[in-house]
């Protein structure tokens, strides 16, 4: 399909991906994020540090030679991916430029890179997504759009109990608190304060931050990626956030997952939450954002109010799920509207419609295992990825090497991505690898089902180690454990 003529409808889109002839890629650690994009885009590509697939995967790009400075967050991986030879000469000789880079994480250096490369970012710029990345910045521009978030007050700074409670005090959010700084993920900026002594355990995190101080309340978290066009904003399922728990995690709150399944919620609430996105994507449309964003909520469980929680402005870690249902139910992912976008064509489109296709799936889950032992290893033995089963005794065995993980059959089986494998050494959070399968992982009063935690047993159990005579100075940071 010519770039002059204007696309009508989701039949036109559709087949414009499949014509494409610009090439795209995702540099990232691994594919997690957006792993199945490839089957609806051509020229769709993904370059990553990690070999998930031992060189079995298409349209997966791993460097051979690695030969680096330590890393000190996902932002240094794709830098360094970027400035590396056989990565630029991959995207050179990929067709029709200039190409579209997608990230989950970039800084001003990304973008220098890129420039130089000659090569266009897929994405809001980083100046943008630091601003939005503010909790405080976001519950601002929320309120402006008539969007509630749980009881909160916004202050300066609090550097001591009395300042923090005399806050929390004058806004009536009473003794149990909630307290998060303008910037962090996976829970790990969010602290849980009732009394002096939890004030004190995280004083130094938070002295001479803003600060967002929360009433607690009982509550289900959850997810929802949202996509801004031109045309207004779109919405994939609904998630629950699976968080904190210990078989899975080394953080107290930290995100290790997500359960989709219909009907979470009764008929009002999905309304009141999908209203809710539309309303915060149509502020931020105003703001000159476009694209993909995460919005966690928080649904109070005793009156049933939801409200929302932060906002996650990139490609995420609810990015998976969302795409694997809207494809594999509705026949297009809600991110293919976030690359119409950013390439140079015109489109029309009833939203509606499209929204309307994605009402009906069936249960799915993920779960992103981390390292929770205190401890460097270097791995003699990992898992490999593709789809496993498990017997009636909680045992797994690998049943075949996979590419899709839709291709998961029942609730007996499940596909795991491999993160690190053999000769790679790991550490108290590193990120091991993601379960995707059938069914749900958490019941409604937010316990692990004991299928979740047979899986996670099982999949931990493949991986073998030996403890190392000197330990790299490399793997002494917990930060490098964020991946997604």
């Amino acid at each position: 399909m010519a770039r002059s003529a204007k696309i009508r409808g989701l039949s036109d889109i559709l087949t414009f991906f499949r014509r494409n002839e610009t090439p795209i890629f995702f540099v990232s650690p691994t594919s997690f994020n957006l792993l199945g994009l490839e089957k609806f885009v051509n020229r769709f590509y993904h370059i990553n540090y990690f070999d998930s697939f031992d060189g079995n995967h298409p349209r997966v790009f791993v460097p051979t030679e690695k030969s680096h400075a330590e890393f000190e967050s996902m932002e240094d991986v794709c830098n360094y991916m970027l400035m590396h030879k056989e990565v630029i000469d991959r995207i050179k000789k990929a067709g029709k430029g200039p190409a579209r880079l997608l990230f989950v994480m970039l800084d001003e250096k990304t973008e220098e890179i890129c420039d130089e490369l000659g090569v266009k970012i897929a994405l809001p710029p980083v100046e943008m997504r630091k601003r939005l990345d503010s909790k405080i910045e976001l519950t601002r521009l929320a309120s402006e759009a008539g969007i509630d978030s749980a009881p909160n007050v916004l202050v300066k700074k609090a550097d001591s109990y009395a300042e923090l409670m005399a806050a929390a005090n004058k806004s009536k959010l009473g003794n149990d608190l909630v307290v998060q700084t303008p910037y962090g993920d996976s829970g790990r900026t969010t602290f849980f304060i009732k009394s002096e002594a939890d004030y004190n355990k995280h004083a130094k995190d938070m002295k001479d931050e803003q600060l967002k101080i929360m009433k607690r309340i009982n509550h289900m978290p959850g997810t929802m990626e949202v996509c801004v066009t031109r045309h207004g904003t779109l919405s994939g399922p609904i998630q629950t956030d699976i968080t904190g728990f210990e078989e899975i995690t080394p953080y107290k709150g930290g995100w290790c997952g997500n359960d989709v399944w219909p009907k979470i919620f009764n008929a009002k609430i999905r309304r009141e939450l999908r209203n809710m996105a539309s309303a915060l994507g149509d502020r931020l449309y105003k703001e000159g954002y476009k694209g993909v964003f995460c919005m966690d909520f928080l649904l109070d469980t005793d009156d049933g109010t939801p409200y929302l929680g932060e906002v996650n402005p990139r490609i995420s870690g609810a990015s998976p799920l969302t795409n694997l249902i809207t494809a594999h139910y509705g026949g297009v992912p809600l991110f293919l509207f976030h690359l119409l976008e950013y390439l140079d064509v015109d489109y029309e489109i009833n939203l509606r419609k499209v929204q309307n296709r994605w009402n009906e799936y069936d249960f799915w889950s993920q779960l992103v295992l981390k390292q929770t032992e205190d401890k460097v290893r270097q791995l003699t033995h990992a898992p490999r990825s593709g789809v496993w089963s498990m017997d009636n005794h909680g045992g797994i065995s690998f049943d075949r090497l996979d590419l899709d993980w839709t291709n998961v059959i029942d609730n007996d089986e499940a596909y795991y991505l491999r993160v690190y494998r053999e000769g790679d050494y790991t550490y108290k959070g590193a990120d091991l690898g993601i379960i995707v399968s059938r069914g749900r992982m958490q019941t409604e009063q937010r316990e692990l089902r004991e299928r979740a935690k047979l899986w996670t047993a099982a999949i931990n159990a493949e991986f073998h180690g030996v403890e190392p005579g000197a330990v790299p100075d490399i793997y002494q940071d917990p930060y490098r454990s964020k991946l997604f």
